[in-house]
């Protein structure tokens, strides 16, 4: 039997008597510290639990849970647990080995337990559903660049986006913990790179820090506010919000510690939408003038499919307008674009530039 038992946020005392239970009388239990921190104190209180038994506690490295066939031969013959902290099935390496041992038929019970993540993002007074999706921010700046991506789709539609911090352990097994006034700052670095206009010194955040813990702290802001200020050992995570309800709104200024009134950060995406299809727009319909106008005084280019081509142009044009009207702004720059891939086909078969 292999269990996967969460350790929950409050380290050994949120361990349900179900799991104290379980966990003494297994053969072994294996802790996974590399997902976030399980403290020397926490595994000193877990000992003492079960040392009446004489069960194993083996901590093992992300290499020994992400390979499993050790977890997974051990468990063919004996109650193993697999503990972690926050919810167990919450990392996808966990998720992995639990699929895996349901494919080689090794009994498998699972015990959940308070995550952080639903945890924060409640604490901080957002509500759950309007959260998109979720990702972590490295040490190496490239990460940066998926994690911008994924705040732009999130924000397209209204989403707040919650960014786990990177953690990992020193030679000398000290936690090490991403520091979220440099994770903030490579965001800008790249905000200036790929100007999308969703990242700024305006842009409202949330970074989290010690959920669970004593030295919980929840500071909300401006990134120009926040990058000021010194969040200590961690762990972190942050969360750039999307479109907020009045709610949210009120939840942030009581519950957390607020440095400057919360804002709406998809103002800055739409009006970047906006006024592409506002420059756009225009040129194009220019251009399409000024082909119909040679198309029709050089006969020699009447043909059915230079034709067709306008009139489709045309369409597209219209649509672009009536989707920003109707507040569908991925439509409409998407129908701008198929509008002037039509005026420049129609450009190299006749042999003229209408956008002079």
């Amino acid at each position: 039997m292999l269990w996967f038992i969460g350790l929950g946020i409050y380290g050994y005392q949120g361990l349900s008597l179900y799991a104290i239970n379980i966990l003494k009388n297994c053969k072994k239990i294996f802790v996974e510290r590399f997902t976030s921190e399980i403290s020397d104190d926490d595994m000193k209180h877990i000992r003492a639990l079960v040392e009446d038994g004489g069960i194993d506690i083996i901590s093992v490295k992300r290499w020994v849970v992400e390979d499993g066939r050790m977890l997974l031969e051990e468990a063919k013959h004996n109650d193993v647990v697999l503990l972690s902290y926050g919810d167990p099935l919450i990392a996808t390496t966990h998720s992995e080995l639990f699929l895996r041992a349901k494919k080689n038929s090794i009994e498998t019970k699972v015990i959940h337990a308070a995550s952080g993540l639903t945890s924060l993002i409640g604490e901080s007074g957002l509500h759950f559903y309007k959260c998109g999706r979720s990702v972590t921010m490295m040490s190496d700046p490239q990460s940066a660049i998926s994690v911008y991506n994924v705040i732009h789709d999130n924000l397209m539609v209204g989403n707040h986006t919650l960014i786990l911090t990177e953690y990992s352990e020193k030679d000398s097994g000290k936690p090490s913990f991403l520091d979220p006034v440099y994770a903030l700052k490579v965001l800008l670095e790249v905000e200036n790179d790929l100007k999308y206009g969703i990242m700024s010194h305006d842009v409202f955040a949330i970074v989290a820090s010690g959920i669970g813990t004593n030295k919980k702290n929840i500071i909300s802001g401006k990134i120009q506010s926040l990058i000021k200020l010194n969040f200590g050992q961690g762990p972190h995570s942050m969360i750039i919000t999307g479109r907020l309800h009045f709610m949210e709104e009120d939840g942030i200024i009581n519950l957390t510690h607020n440095l400057d009134k919360p804002s709406d950060n998809t103002l800055n995406i739409y009006k970047l939408s906006v006024k592409m299809i506002e420059r756009y727009a225009p040129k194009a319909k220019l251009a399409l003038e000024n082909l119909k106008k040679i198309f029709e005084d050089d006969k020699a280019t009447h043909n059915k499919g230079i034709l067709e081509s306008l009139d489709n142009a045309e369409h597209y044009i219209y649509d672009a307008e009536r989707f920003m009207g109707q507040g569908k702004l991925e439509l409409a720059v998407l129908s701008i674009g198929y509008a002037e891939g039509l005026i420049d086909a129609s450009r190299f078969q006749m042999g003229v530039n209408p956008w002079s």
